[in-house]
């Protein structure tokens, strides 16, 4: 990601700084633009073609995790493919990200890749730069949504690691069986 050849922004830096120092796992990144969720990787495995499924080892887990916002937003959910991001419907309102366009430098990319956050993409109006009086539906389009979403933190495994001595252990590497991509504990 920093060797692309691109600046970074300090902001950016900033918030990858951020993200290294506390052990989050589990964020989204708002967009305007279309409406659909969507989640890693989006940058294609093979950098010169466009739209091609780029999944992660934790393919399964990511679907799981943008089906429940996507389920929970009344437009989303809705099956008519006339509506704002209706040619989502047939895939439940969720893409790949690599799939639908491939591009770098992504958070949802960086997280994965360099954090245990797993992040997807909301993509929450068809309109780039709502207007403010929209700003008041699209927050209610979208905040049953978001606490689904949040409540995702709950699934899978988490505990402690600890030492025979009950003491916490930093930095331990937790892999599963099955799955080429390892987390580790926090502080």
């Amino acid at each position: 990601f920093l060797s692309s050849g691109f600046q970074v922004a300090p902001e950016t830096k900033a918030v990858m700084k951020w993200l290294r120092s506390i052990p989050f796992v589990l964020s989204a990144s708002l967009h305007g633009g279309e409406l659909v969720v969507t989640y890693p990787y989006d940058y294609s495995r093979h950098p010169m073609e466009e739209k091609m499924f780029s999944p992660t080892p934790d393919e399964k887990v990511f679907k799981m995790l943008a089906k429940a916002y996507a389920d929970a937003h009344p437009v989303i959910s809705d099956r008519s493919e006339l509506r704002c991001g209706g040619n989502f419907v047939k895939r439940g309102g969720i893409i790949n990200g690599a799939e639908w366009y491939s591009f770098t430098g992504g958070m949802a990319d960086f997280n994965y890749l360099h954090t245990n956050c797993f992040e997807v993409t909301v993509e929450v109006g068809c309109e780039k730069f709502p207007l403010e009086e929209e700003l008041f539906t699209i927050w209610h389009e979208n905040r049953d949504a978001l606490l689904n979403y949040m409540e995702m933190v709950h699934r899978g495994v988490k505990g402690i690691v600890s030492d025979k001595f009950g003491n916490p252990i930093k930095n331990a590497r937790i892999s599963v069986r099955g799955i080429r991509h390892d987390v580790t504990t926090g502080n």
